[in-house]
């Protein structure tokens, strides 16, 4: 089997916070739980005024993203934007000096 390693690209990224308008949406934690495709542990989970919980999602060509606590929004140059969490970030990413 061939290997490959991973071209090397500039990204922007930024650590998720809450109410900063970071996202591109939310959906209903409820919502979130009954699909049973995803894992909901360390999920983000915003409850509203009205007691509604709600995920915050990031959406890309793939689907939806669903953010999980210390992720980071990683934007490439054409706008394409994942997540990756902070335990794997440093791991994958090296800040560079502008």
């Amino acid at each position: 089997m061939k290997k490959y390693i991973r071209n090397a690209f500039e990204v922007e990224a930024v650590a998720y916070e809450t109410g900063k308008g970071m996202e591109d949406g939310f959906m209903p934690w409820n919502s979130v739980v009954t699909t049973g495709w995803i894992q909901t542990e360390n999920l983000i989970k915003i409850t509203r005024e009205d007691g509604m919980v709600m995920c915050p999602f990031i959406q890309n060509r793939r689907g939806l993203i669903f953010l999980r606590k210390g992720d980071y929004i990683i934007t490439e140059m054409d706008m394409e934007r994942h997540a990756c969490g902070g335990d794997k970030f440093f791991d994958r990413y090296h800040q560079i000096d502008e």
